[in-house]
C-alpha cells in the first residue's frame, strides 16, 4: 500500500488533468486556495443494519466549509493509493469506524464549489457507499458533530435545502438516489 504522505510528512493529493488522468502531486495543505487545481478525492455514505446514513457536521478548524453537514466521510488518496484503501484509511482515522461492503456508486462524480471564504473545492471525486453499525468516534480537528438520519430526510434536503449541506453532498445525494443505489 502506497502512503498519502510525502517524504517530509506532508500529506498529498494527486492532481489530474481535464480527461482526470494523474499528473503529479501537491501537498494537500497548499492546493485548496482561490485557483484550486483539479484533484482526486472521494466520497462515502455509511449507512446502518436500519438504512440509516451517518451525516457528520465539519470541525470549524476545516479550511473548506467549516461547521457545514456533510455525507458520512471524505478524503483525498494519496500518490498511487488505490482509492478504495484511501476510503478505509480515512474512515478510520476520521471516525474511528471499520466499514464493510464497499462499493463504488459513482464513479464519474465531478464538482466544483466554491466556499465563502472563496477557497475552491475542484475534485474528481468518486463516490463510494458502505455499512457500519457502530457509532464513529470522530476525530475532533476534523468532525464536530454526527447522527445517524433517514436516507430520505438527507434527500429531501438535498433537493429542497441543497444550501443547508455541502455542495458535494446536496449534488451526490440526489445521484445516489435516482440510481436507488
Amino acid at each position: 500500500m502506497s502512503s498519502p504522505v510525502d517524504t517530509a510528512g506532508r500529506e498529498e493529493v494527486v492532481l489530474l488533468d481535464e480527461r482526470h488522468r494523474p499528473i503529479g502531486a501537491a501537498a494537500k495543505s497548499g492546493v485548496h486556495h482561490e485557483s484550486t487545481p483539479l484533484h482526486l478525492a472521494f466520497s462515502c455514505y455509511i449507512f446502518d443494519s436500519r438504512s440509516r446514513l451517518l451525516v457528520t457536521r465539519r470541525a470549524l478548524g476545516k479550511q473548506t466549509w467549516p461547521g457545514v453537514w456533510t455525507n458520512s466521510c471524505c478524503g483525498h488518496p494519496g500518490p498511487g493509493e488505490p482509492v478504495a484503501e484511501a476510503v478505509h484509511r480515512r474512515v478510520r482515522e476520521e471516525l474511528g469506524l471499520h466499514v464493510t461492503g464497499l462499493r463504488l456508486a459513482l464513479p464519474e462524480f465531478r464538482y466544483r464549489a466554491v466556499d465563502a471564504s472563496g477557497v475552491v473545492e475542484n475534485e474528481v471525486c468518486p463516490v463510494y457507499v458502505a455499512s457500519a453499525d457502530d457509532d464513529p468516534r470522530p476525530d475532533p480537528a476534523e468532525v464536530m458533530d454526527w447522527q445517524w438520519v433517514d436516507w430520505q430526510t438527507f434527500v429531501a434536503m438535498a433537493r429542497n435545502a441543497p444550501w443547508s449541506i455541502s455542495p458535494w453532498a446536496a449534488e451526490q445525494a440526489v445521484l445516489l438516489d435516482e440510481k436507488q443505489m
